[in-house]
């Protein structure tokens, strides 16, 4: 099992920055990929960036340039960096971890709220 917690949300206002966080507990050595993905009102959850085992990244086309996804092993810990937020960017975020060998994100964290003021 594996345990997802978030933090760093929160409300800013249009071009601000925030950082999210996401520590994982448990059987950690079995996670390969984590994720960010986020769920705006009345639409579906999508992906926002990953980030595999090697630290190879990948990025929605719309996020591409403003955020950075990293990862740190020792704290067990993944980060995502917002920078030049938008409207659009609100959100609930939730971290996701893919274990080894699997296809479908497994663990989910609770979420946490971007809210992005114009």
């Amino acid at each position: 099992q594996v345990q997802l917690v978030e933090s760093g949300g929160g409300l800013v206002q249009a071009g601000g920055s925030l950082r999210l966080s996401c520590a994982a507990s448990g059987s950690i050595f079995s996670i390969g990929t984590m994720g960010w993905y986020r769920q705006a009102p009345g639409e579906q959850r999508g992906m926002v960036a990953t980030v595999r085992s090697d630290g190879s990244t990948n990025y929605a086309d719309s996020v591409k340039g403003r955020f950075t996804i990293s990862r740190d092993n020792a704290k067990n810990t993944v980060y995502l960096q917002m920078n030049s937020l938008k409207p659009e960017d609100t959100a609930v975020y939730y971290c996701a971890a893919r274990l080894y060998g699997r296809i479908e994100y497994e663990y989910w964290g609770q979420g946490t709220q971007v809210t992005v003021s114009s």
